[in-house]
């Protein structure tokens, strides 16, 4: 814990040594809705080796790190080549936390949702739209879930797959049931993008934007061990407001498409685009350092472009922060020279070293969380340490703890950029 401490109160001692940093945070004006959950999205088949959706309800449960008092969902058809038709939808609250079977309802709170008055949505292909507003008291920690009868989905669905706990689905239309006594499982969240709480006071709002360490790897389902999620949970018990969105991505990169769009061509509609953002944290780098070398011979010329073009990418994301007003706190690449996937040669961990003294620099970002100082193994700075290593590449469950124990939460307090 005194490694955490001192990670801190470097940390905090980085932030005043580097532009943009100000005084107490003043919400951008599109703050009236405030973010208190979102997933980043991707194009993922509807089921696979099956048919499209048809007539089947959806059950999925989020986790609000906002309270309000009103709310509003979007749905989503961003990657869909087909319309996305929803019969209707309702939002409630549950009764108790997620587990292995099908959640309950808390008795009374199933509000339906509705879009410019009417229960039905058609989505065109790269569409999405927000539910009008609804009244509901939405405690700052609550589970939540969001019901919808899907008339027919695109074979390409918009979903986000590693979710870390159960959606349910059922035949036909049950958005206005409150029992599913039939209800099948199902990984990931499907066609959902957002939840935006109203009638809180002005608040910080983070978005932590990644790759899989961010997605939560190896965290297991139902459990909120992300590290986002202890961080929510830090912020809660410290008793300071503050709205923590994960939008991670398993497998994302900065420059190249992967398993998802590539940070370059989502930043803004992940990260900036939330309602009422103030801050980002952006951990990534080590997917396009290790794809790069991952079963291929890599050049002292090849190594070095790759380096500046990543310097180049984050440089245009912190500079695309600033004017929008929002703080942007870079990670630290963290050690990966145990990973069996990457198996990254000296050279390699050269490059990542190199990339993470270009980050450190003072005045490139708004802050550095040195996650790789957190995070490696003195004995082996290439290796994680023991007890924060799950395979070589993600962290264990303590290292995401130690994760949110370490980013310091005062920097919520600040404000940065242009606006």
């Amino acid at each position: 814990m005194k490694n955490l401490h001192l990670l801190r109160s470097a940390a905090v001692v980085a932030c005043s040594l580097l532009a943009g940093c100000a005084t107490t945070v003043q919400p951008a004006d599109h703050s009236r809705w405030i973010a208190a959950w979102g997933s980043a999205q991707l194009e993922q088949p509807s089921s696979p080796g099956a048919a499209p959706l048809r007539d089947v309800s959806f059950r999925q449960v989020i986790r609000a790190t906002a309270a309000g008092t009103t709310l509003r969902v979007r749905f989503t058809n961003l990657f869909g080549r087909e319309p996305l038709q929803l019969g209707s939808a309702s939002v409630a609250l549950l009764a108790a936390p997620a587990g292995p079977a099908t959640p309950l309802l808390r008795e009374g709170s199933l509000v339906t949702l509705r879009f410019d008055g009417m229960r039905a949505l058609n989505l065109p292909p790269g569409a999405e739209a927000w539910s009008d507003p609804v009244a509901l008291a939405v405690p700052r920690g609550a589970d939540l879930a969001v019901q919808m009868h899907i008339v027919s989905a695109p074979a390409a669905a918009t979903a986000h797959p590693g979710s870390r706990i159960n959606s349910w689905t059922a035949p036909g239309d049950r958005a206005d049931a409150t029992d599913w006594p039939d209800a099948v499982a199902r990984d990931g969240w499907w066609q959902l993008a957002a939840l935006d709480v109203g009638g809180a006071a002005p608040q910080p709002v983070l978005v932590a934007i990644g790759d899989s360490i961010t997605d939560g790897y190896g965290v297991p389902a139902g459990s909120y061990q992300r590290w986002t999620d202890a961080l929510a949970r830090r912020l809660a018990a410290l008793g300071r407001p503050a709205a923590v969105v994960n939008t991670g991505i398993g497998g994302n990169r900065i420059l190249q498409d992967g398993l998802g769009p590539k940070l370059m061509a989502r930043f803004d509609r992940d990260a900036l685009a939330r309602s009422g953002v103030t801050h980002v944290v952006l951990l990534e780098g080590v997917n396009d350092l290790g794809t790069s070398h991952r079963q291929r011979a890599t050049t002292p010329a090849s190594r070095a472009a790759l380096l500046a073009e990543l310097q180049q990418g984050l440089t245009t994301l912190a500079s695309q922060a600033r004017e929008r007003g929002v703080c942007l706190f870079a990670a630290t690449v963290m050690p990966y020279g145990g990973s069996d996937y990457y198996r990254p040669a000296p050279e390699n961990e050269t490059d990542r070293q190199a990339l993470n003294d270009w980050i450190r620099t003072p005045g490139r970002f708004d802050g550095v969380v040195d996650f790789d100082a957190l995070a490696r193994d003195p004995a082996r700075p290439s290796h994680l340490r023991r007890e924060f290593d799950n395979d070589g590449l993600h962290p264990s469950l303590a290292g995401y703890q130690a994760m949110a124990e370490a980013f310091p939460v005062e920097w919520l307090n600040r404000r940065c950029g242009q606006k």
